[in-house]
C-alpha cells in the first residue's frame, strides 16, 4: 500500500517547513555510474556515464560528452517516437 503525498508548507512566521517531502530529486542510484551531477558548462543534470571529466580553468570538472549541444540532439532524437500511423 502506497504512502499518502506529504505536502510541503511554510509556517506563516517565516520560511521554515512544517512539514517537508523527504528525498531528493536527484537521488543516487544503486550504481556509481547511474547517479546524476551537474555540467560545469550547462548546468543540466546528466548520468555520470554521459560525462566526461575535463580541465577547465585548472582544475577537473564534470561536463557532458561531447558536447552540451551533441548530447541535447542524441537525448531528444531519442526520445522522438515514430509515427504508427
Amino acid at each position: 500500500m502506497a504512502k499518502a503525498d506529504t505536502k510541503t508548507k511554510i509556517v506563516a512566521d517565516g520560511l521554515r517547513y512544517k512539514s517537508k517531502v523527504s528525498g531528493s530529486p536527484f537521488t543516487a542510484a544503486t550504481s556509481f555510474g547511474a547517479a546524476t551531477m551537474s555540467c560545469f558548462l550547462c548546468g543540466k543534470h546528466r548520468a555520470r556515464s554521459q560525462m566526461i571529466s575535463k580541465k577547465i580553468l585548472g582544475k577537473s570538472q564534470a561536463v557532458c560528452s561531447p558536447s552540451c549541444k551533441a548530447l541535447d540532439q542524441m537525448l531528444e532524437e531519442a526520445n522522438k517516437k515514430p509515427s504508427s500511423d
